[in-house]
């Protein structure tokens, strides 16, 4: 399965210094949920005493990804200001992976030749060794 592969840093424009800066790059990750926000304590109120669950609970869940957000923060000491750069869905996502190197088929003959070469020169030495053994002992070695 492809992979999308995200280098740990990246020169992009910061705001706050008005010119490209280096960005450390981080994956962003969904806080706590507060207990004291308004839609949760009106749900804990409606839910506490009898009466059982009383609001809908989500099962039809339509998406297997969800989008990936990168955190972007300068690296600059006197500045350090964050924002969020939302990229596409993907099923996996790397940061600071291996990255892919294409093979030259030059390279590839290059080294076949040499394994090739290597071969015939081990076969000559073979060969030698072969003939040496035979004058030595005048029989043939297994």
């Amino acid at each position: 399965m492809p992979t999308v592969n995200v280098p740990k840093t990246r020169r992009t424009y910061c705001k706050k210094c008005k010119k490209h800066q280096p960005h450390k790059v981080t994956q962003y990750k969904k806080g706590k949920d507060s207990l004291y926000a308004q839609g949760k304590r009106r749900y804990d109120r409606k839910q506490s005493g009898y009466g059982g669950q009383t609001k809908p609970i989500f099962r039809k869940k339509a998406k297997t990804t969800k989008k990936i957000v990168l955190r972007l923060e300068c690296v600059e000491p006197n500045c350090r200001s964050k924002r969020m750069l939302a990229i596409k869905r993907c099923k996996h996502f790397e940061l600071g992976g291996d990255k892919k190197r294409k093979v030259s088929t030059a390279v590839w003959v290059h080294s076949c030749r040499f394994k090739c070469a290597l071969s015939s020169v081990l076969w000559q030495a073979e060969v030698l060794m072969f003939e040496l053994c035979w004058r030595k002992t005048k029989k043939k070695p297994l």
